[in-house]
């Protein structure tokens, strides 16, 4: 299957787009043949077009991408939305799809088409917790219980001073304001991750799906959207990967009782919710159950993290496209550092890395 990209100037005209260092960049530490990596890179430079997940986005701008580029090669990612980013590859549009939810089971068959008759592998190379972000003048720090965050979205609890959440934060002085719901607008695999998380473990919910029930609240495009809404709205409250939230100095981000007292959100909590991560994919296909993880309620266990997927071709690329996606991959692996971290991410480690370190050795 060739690489697709005779219309790339067009279709990624608002994307992230990082071109190869200059040779005197490279001269200075940045081209192929100065940079190390843990891993056997393939002898192939050019340019890799991928589309999805906005949840990515600081991460593939931030880290992953200039990395690429120091390597020689580029990156083009259009963060529109995971469906959009399962659309585009199934479709052949794309090299590879990010992802915060894997493809429907109509999708699948058509995946393997467009992957030359080779299963498409969903790999989760970047994990970014979800916050629930909230803009409440004086209040530092709330509590809240699973329940309580699933009436606040449905719009059974509407005002702050609600005896629920009182109930929670003894001390807090909960103003009597109307709180704010802000959802996602476009279809969304974090709303699509939420949903699953809040009937997983609330038993007060049963939508489903990447689009967010529109009956309460209102809408915002994409994972900055949602979070400049809420920075701008007292009151209000959304869903959101914990680095859009964090780099508004607006926005607290609550914690979660999920069943064994309030977590706060940080790399320890989320680790040890993930070292108890099971898969639903077959072989290298890494699908994590997702039911099993959101129903986690140990003690510091901070479960509500997106597994976010890049969806490639087990096999049926070109040579050139192959190679390209190999090593992105691999520049993805090698970068699981304090740069992901402080972009908003939880470096992946331990047994976790050591499956996608396998499967993506094992593409072809």
């Amino acid at each position: 299957m060739k690489h697709i990209g005779a219309a790339a100037g067009v279709l990624f005209a608002s994307s992230l787009v990082l071109t190869a260092c200059s040779n005197a960049d490279n001269a200075a530490g940045g081209g192929k043949g100065d940079s190390t990596s843990n891993y056997d890179m393939a002898d192939v430079t050019g340019e890799l077009t991928g589309e999805g997940a906005s949840s990515q986005q600081n991460a593939m701008e931030n880290v992953f991408a200039p990395a690429f580029s120091a390597a020689g090669s580029s990156l083009a990612y259009n963060s529109t939305g995971s469906g959009s980013g399962q659309t585009q590859f199934v479709a052949g549009q794309v090299d590879f799809a990010g992802s915060d939810s894997p493809l429907k089971d109509d999708q699948i068959a058509a995946a393997q088409k467009r992957c030359d008759d080779h299963p498409a592998w969903h790999l989760p190379m970047v994990i970014g917790p979800v916050a629930i972000a909230y803009n409440l003048d004086g209040v530092d720090s709330l509590n809240l219980d699973t329940k309580t965050i699933a009436k606040i979205f449905k719009g059974e609890i509407k005002k702050w001073n609600d005896k629920a959440i009182a109930a929670q934060n003894k001390g807090v002085e909960l103003p009597d304001q109307d709180i704010s719901v802000v959802y996602r607008s476009d279809e969304s695999g974090t709303s699509d991750n939420f949903q699953k998380f809040l009937s997983a473990s609330s038993g007060e919910w049963n939508s489903e799906g990447k689009a967010f029930p529109s009956k309460v609240g209102s809408g915002a495009n994409g994972s900055t959207g949602v979070a400049d809404q809420v920075a701008a709205t007292p009151g209000a409250i959304t869903y959101v990967e914990s680095g859009f939230a964090k780099e508004r100095k607006e926005l607290g981000i609550a914690n979660i009782d999920f069943g064994s007292g309030p977590v706060e959100l940080s790399k320890e909590t989320v680790n040890n919710a993930l070292s108890a991560a099971q898969f639903s994919g077959k072989g290298n296909d890494l699908i994590v159950d997702s039911k099993a993880l959101y129903s986690e309620k140990g003690k510091n266990q901070y479960p509500l993290v997106l597994t976010t997927y890049e969806i490639v071709c087990s096999a049926g690329y070109d040579q050139e496209t192959a190679g390209l996606v190999k090593n992105f991959l691999y520049t993805i692996l090698d970068n699981q550092n304090q740069s992901l971290e402080d972009a908003g991410y939880i470096p992946v480690d331990g047994q976790f890395k050591s499956k996608l370190e396998h499967a993506v050795k094992a593409l072809s």
